[in-house]
C-alpha cells in the first residue's frame, strides 16, 4: 500500500511532506500543479500526513470514494508527466 496526494493539493504544494519523507518519493514537476507520490517507492509510514497543511494525504485504503481518480493519477505522474498534468487539469480546471 502507499499514500496518495488529493486535490487540497492542487494549486497549494506546500512542500512540508517533502521534508517529512524519509525516502524521498514525493515530488512535483515544475508544470505541475500538484505534488505526486511515487507508490513504487513510499514505504507506508504515513510521515507525510501530519505535516500536510491542508490534509491532501490519505493512505491508499483509506481515500475516499470521490477521490479514487487521485491513485492513479499519483502513479502516472512518475510514468507520463504530461498525462498526469492533463488528468489534473481536467478535474480541476486552472482558475
Amino acid at each position: 500500500m502507499a499514500y496518495v496526494i488529493t486535490q487540497a493539493c492542487i494549486d497549494t504544494k506546500d512542500q512540508s511532506c517533502i521534508d517529512a519523507c524519509p525516502v524521498d518519493c514525493i515530488s512535483a514537476d515544475a508544470g505541475d500543479r500538484m505534488l505526486f507520490i511515487d507508490p513504487d517507492a513510499c514505504i507506508d509510514c504515513a510521515a507525510c500526513v501530519e505535516p500536510c497543511p491542508v490534509d491532501a494525504i490519505f493512505a491508499e485504503e483509506d481515500l475516499p470514494e470521490e477521490l479514487a481518480a487521485y491513485l492513479e493519477i499519483n502513479a502516472l505522474h512518475f510514468r507520463n508527466v504530461g498525462a498526469a498534468q492533463e488528468r489534473v487539469n481536467a478535474l480541476l480546471p486552472a482558475s
